[in-house]
């Protein structure tokens, strides 16, 4: 086991192979030419299984996949700085507009397969880290992919851009901290540089009126 990696030990993660991105159409960064289809490929369970965390980690000839929620409030997003609680401790002290985590085998419950089990995990990561006291809409606007660092090589974010009705959202763990909403113009001006590579692609991304 590598350095660092016996944290994960006995954890099972979703993933798919990277032959499967390569024949959906790899990508660097942002991409939602031909969306529907790609995630429909990517959570046919046909084409994904569970590894071992420890081993997906160091192996990038598979992709981790990684609901990635956006919590947007009117002009504001929400994002807050990755603590040292959290699980992955490449991106401490990372500031992220992103909440999400891995798929586990304990969200394919009740028989839960594919989507089904894939959504399961979205509102259970949600559950877990935010308490959410308002109405809200969800849809998946891209994927996201970063190849140039080696968190990004073996993971592959499904993005979900979750439209609040109000700001009245708290932390729910210690790994989220200084949560906060703020203008989108003001995290691109002020506050890039410290973002984490995904949040970026997506702070231009939806920047760019996306």
């Amino acid at each position: 086991m590598l350095p660092g990696m016996s944290k994960y030990a006995g954890e099972e993660v979703l993933v798919v192979p990277r032959a499967l991105l390569d024949e959906i159409g790899a990508f660097q960064g942002i991409q939602t030419t031909g969306l529907e289809q790609a995630v429909r490929r990517l959570l046919d369970p046909a084409r994904h299984f569970f590894m071992d965390r420890a081993r997906a980690e160091a192996d990038p000839c598979h992709k981790q996949l990684i609901p990635y929620c956006i919590f947007r409030c009117g002009e504001r997003l929400l994002h807050y700085t990755r603590g040292q609680a959290g699980g992955e401790s490449r991106l401490h002290a990372k500031i992220s507009i992103g909440v999400g985590g891995h798929i586990n085998p304990i969200d394919t419950g009740n028989g839960r397969t594919g989507p089904a089990a894939y959504h399961a995990a979205v509102a259970r990561e949600i559950a877990e880290e935010l308490e959410i006291r308002c109405a809200s809409t969800q849809r998946i606007m891209a994927l996201l992919n970063d190849e140039s660092n080696a968190v990004g090589q073996v993971h592959l974010g499904i993005v979900h851009l979750i439209e609040l009705e109000s700001a009245a959202v708290t932390s729910r763990e210690d790994a989220l901290a200084e949560l906060a909403f703020t203008p989108l113009a003001e995290i691109q001006d002020t506050l890039f540089e410290r973002l984490e590579t995904w949040s970026q692609y997506c702070v231009s991304h939806l920047a760019a009126g996306c």
